[in-house]
């Protein structure tokens, strides 16, 4: 079974960190939050966002950046809107870890410049600041397990009322 694991550094809007939970609970993604977190993890529209999944989660909280990279090993791809590669361009590899950084200030560029060949940047028009973060996320992720071939997700729905055969 291939792992991803998603890393939200630091995330401020929690309607955002509720989507990403629901985005992980039906992709199977772990979960990872780096402190300081913008809202406590009690807050009911982080709660509405994730909806009912929220028990489907595989989450891990961390004090910081250090405190995450003490305990995490693998490959590691950092998604900014300063980045020189596509992330379509990147082969992804079981067990990487997409690391996102907080809605409005991004990752530390020190992060960024130690580790250039691992920024990955989705297209976007040159004179708009970002994508929200969520979306983003959902870009990657799917990206990701489309090049895995959807492992453990179904890739055929059912109709409720009629039956496609």
């Amino acid at each position: 079974m291939n792992n991803l694991n998603i890393v939200l550094v630091e995330p401020q809007i929690p309607q955002n960190t509720g989507n990403i939970s629901r985005t992980c609970a039906v992709t199977g993604a772990r979960l990872h939050l780096v402190r300081p977190l913008g809202f406590e993890v009690t807050d009911k529209n982080l709660k509405r966002a994730g909806l009912d999944y929220w028990n489907e989660l595989d989450i891990t909280y961390y004090d910081n950046l250090a405190d995450f990279f003490s305990k995490n090993n693998g490959s590691f791809y950092y998604f900014t809107t300063k980045g020189k590669n596509v992330y379509s361009n990147i082969n992804y590899p079981d067990n990487c870890y997409i690391v996102f950084g907080r809605e409005d200030a991004g990752l530390p560029e020190e992060l960024l410049y130690n580790n250039k060949e691992n920024c990955v940047r989705i297209p976007m028009r040159p004179n708009l600041r970002s994508l929200n973060l969520s979306n983003s996320v959902a870009i990657a992720a799917y990206e990701i397990l489309r090049q895995w071939d959807f492992p453990d997700l179904a890739v055929e729905g059912k109709l409720t009322r009629f039956n496609w055969d």
